[in-house]
């Protein structure tokens, strides 16, 4: 049954895509018609059709590439290159040149269709909700050993108030938040203030960024080893493990070991693993505080997670503080376009550890996807959608031959000039631009296949064998 689950959530993903790309090109096909352009083709991904369909003089087909989408138009730029050979490029009699407003109106279509697709997707959001976790405060919860944050000063409590410049709402999450600002922090250092004790105190911390097991996987972006304040509610108990022996249950919150305060995973996972011997738990049931004694153990498991374990799940927080929230279709959409521009911002900054190794093509977007749809559900994934369709509308906006911007560009060239760009000139600009299009689409492919198929996090199941 998980198999099959499987199967038609990948296939719900793939249409999902398909949809986008089809709608882009909607617009693209609809304002050729509106304009009177002669339309030569419309297709679904590049390369040779495998499948093919021609209706009104237009062909319709799949092609053999599962990237992107086109409308054929030969009285735009040449765009042989990735669209193939028009199919009338025989025909004796050339087609009626078009104004360059023409050529405006259809490449402006795409981008505008596909905003319209994320408007439609938000509309649906803010009528029906997205359940939405609590957010966590800006507020230290653990600092790592050795630790850039620890040689900085940063301590347990400290509520971080300013990173650059900027206010994070809280530690985990977009572009507002606390790790999420550090990771696309630009500089030698991170400038950070924090609220301790009622006082204002300055930071200027390093960091560090985790290396990569081989050249094939995305290189790790800024960390400065610290975690939210956050509860630890075990969510699921290990048959046979030390936890279930010791009577923890499902809903018990872990406070404290020995004599340290738990206010992270983190401390929990340190303390655990470096356990000699039997550990005092304290939990806190029904709002009562008790303890209990529990020795961490190796789980019986044959590779990937070494460390001693007491066998148990958390969660921050409970079931109960999930709450559904009804954003507006304006805040979504700028949150959609905030997380463009910074995203844009940091790839375009020498001086980040972002690269275009960090950005998602098909695979990855549809990876997360597959887990939205999975485990969250489909409200969750229209919030999605509404971000990958303001992406979309941007990035083809952006004013690079073969993209849309690229169009509006040159026709408004045409019009201030009173002649279009030379014809052989365009032709080798727009192959330049298609192969390094191609070169990077292929590039950010490895690194979504191999990100993939890597463990994101050493947490596999594991099984605590009963006593004999």
């Amino acid at each position: 049954m998980s198999i099959l689950l499987n199967i038609a959530i990948i296939f719900a993903v793939i249409m999902a895509f398909n949809f986008i790309i089809f709608v882009h090109e909607l617009g693209h096909f609809w304002a050729a018609k509106w304009r009177g352009m002669h339309v030569d083709r419309f297709q679904i991904w590049f390369g040779k059709p495998i499948w093919k369909k021609t209706i009104g003089g237009v062909q319709y087909g799949l092609g053999s590439f599962p990237f992107g989408g086109f409308v054929s138009l030969p009285q735009m730029a040449p765009m042989e290159s990735i669209e193939g050979k028009s199919l009338d490029a025989e025909e004796k009699a050339p087609l009626a040149p078009i104004t360059p407003l023409d050529k405006i109106i259809v490449a402006f279509a795409g981008p505008l269709f596909s905003f319209l697709l994320a408007v439609g997707c938000a509309l649906v959001v803010a009528k029906v909700g997205v359940l939405e976790p609590p957010k966590n405060a800006p507020v230290i919860g653990y600092v790592e050993a050795g630790s850039p944050a620890e040689k900085a000063g940063l301590m347990i409590g400290d509520v971080i108030t300013d990173i650059a410049g900027e206010k994070p709402v809280s530690f985990d999450g977009q572009f507002d938040a606390v790790n999420t600002m550090i990771a696309l922090s630009s500089g030698e250092t991170i400038a950070m203030k924090v609220e301790r004790g009622g006082e204002e105190v300055v930071i200027e911390t390093g960091y560090t960024i985790p290396p990569k097991n081989n050249f094939l996987e995305r290189a790790g972006l800024r960390e400065i080893g610290i975690a939210a304040q956050e509860n630890v509610i075990i969510t699921s108990v290990m048959p046979h493990s030390p936890a279930a022996k010791a009577g923890l249950q499902r809903g018990d919150v872990i406070v404290g070991i020995n004599d340290v305060e738990v206010l992270s995973f983190r401390t929990l996972k340190d303390q655990t693993t470096a356990a000699e011997g039997s550990l005092t738990y304290n939990y806190k049931r029904d709002g009562v505080i008790a303890s209990v004694a529990i020795t961490p153990e190796f789980p019986d498991i044959q590779e990937g997670e070494k460390s001693k374990m007491i066998g148990m799940s958390y969660a921050p927080y409970a079931a109960a503080e999930i709450t559904r929230v009804y954003p507006s279709v304006g805040a979504q959409i700028k949150e959609s376009g905030v997380f463009m521009w910074k995203s844009i911002k940091a790839v375009a900054d020498k001086n980040t550890s972002v690269g275009i190794e960090q950005m998602s093509g098909p695979i990855g977007m549809g990876s997360n996807m597959f887990n939205i749809l999975k485990n969250v559900g489909v409200d969750r994934l229209l919030w999605f959608l509404v971000i990958i369709n303001i992406n979309l509308a941007i990035f083809n906006l952006l004013p690079f031959p073969v993209l849309d911007g690229g169009h509006i560009v040159m026709a408004t060239y045409e019009w201030i000039k009173g002649k279009p760009l030379p014809m052989k000139f365009l032709e080798i600009v727009q192959t330049g631009f298609v192969m390094l299009i191609m070169a990077m689409f292929l590039y950010i492919t490895l690194k979504d296949f191999v990100g993939l198929l890597a463990p994101k996090n050493p947490q596999p199941e594991v099984e605590f064998l009963p006593e004999n």
